[in-house]
């Protein structure tokens, strides 16, 4: 049991700060050596508070993500004891909005597989544990589901794990025009995730990405 899911509610960051730089050859070359021509760095604006002066206000709309990666952060506290317990590894969670009801969807994960009872299973328990704890307010649907080819990809540990995949992401606001982007997982450098494409090689911090996931390769 696969789910193709999309988180297309984006977070309120209200912009980015981007800077061009020099390429890192240490990294690239690890990854190709045909090296990308320039390198970006994209980074979210409100990272930027910390530079403020003494006494300077904090923009509202970095609150307000931080309080959506806040709750995000109590979900994930609460489900993963749950998989875990089960044998199962918590890949990740979107919680998203549909009007007043909103879809809970759990990945899970286990080298020998995963099967549609593992997925019912683990959401008997998820569920007994919500009940009780009440984290969602109003309705919501439960699903639960192994990440598929398709997975998404949330972590920094993740996007290690896959390093050398094509990967698709969006991101929360849009860079030089565009939101969504498409290219070699060139590796991670700090907190960001590193991107080629079409001769050139961006870096993202992840809390910039809103949703990211491997795009499946079929040989011919």
């Amino acid at each position: 049991m696969v789910l193709q899911v999309s988180y297309e509610k984006p977070l309120p960051v209200k912009g980015l700060f981007v800077s061009k730089l020099f390429v890192n050859k240490s990294v690239s070359e690890r990854i190709s050596s045909e090296l990308p021509e320039t390198h970006f760095r994209v980074t979210p604006i409100s990272h930027l508070a910390f530079l403020m002066t003494p006494g300077q206000v904090p923009d509202a709309t970095a609150v307000g993500a931080l309080s959506v990666a806040t709750k995000h952060a109590a979900l994930h506290a609460l489900i993963e004891p749950v998989v875990a317990a089960m044998g199962f590894e918590l890949w990740g969670i979107d919680h998203l909005s549909q009007g007043k009801q909103s879809r809970l969807v759990i990945y899970i994960e286990r080298e020998s597989g995963v099967s549609v009872e593992d997925c019912a299973d683990i959401s008997r328990q998820v569920s007994a544990v919500m009940d009780v704890e009440d984290p969602i307010p109003g309705e919501y649907r439960l699903e639960v589901s192994s990440p598929g080819m398709a997975r998404p990809l949330y972590t920094l540990d993740q996007f290690t794990r896959y390093q050398g995949h094509q990967v698709a992401l969006k991101l929360r606001v849009a860079f030089d025009g565009r939101r969504k982007y498409q290219g070699l997982l060139a590796g991670i450098e700090g907190d960001e995730v590193l991107l080629q494409m079409d001769g050139e090689e961006y870096c993202f911090p992840i809390e910039s990405i809103d949703s990211a996931h491997i795009v499946p390769q079929f040989d011919d």
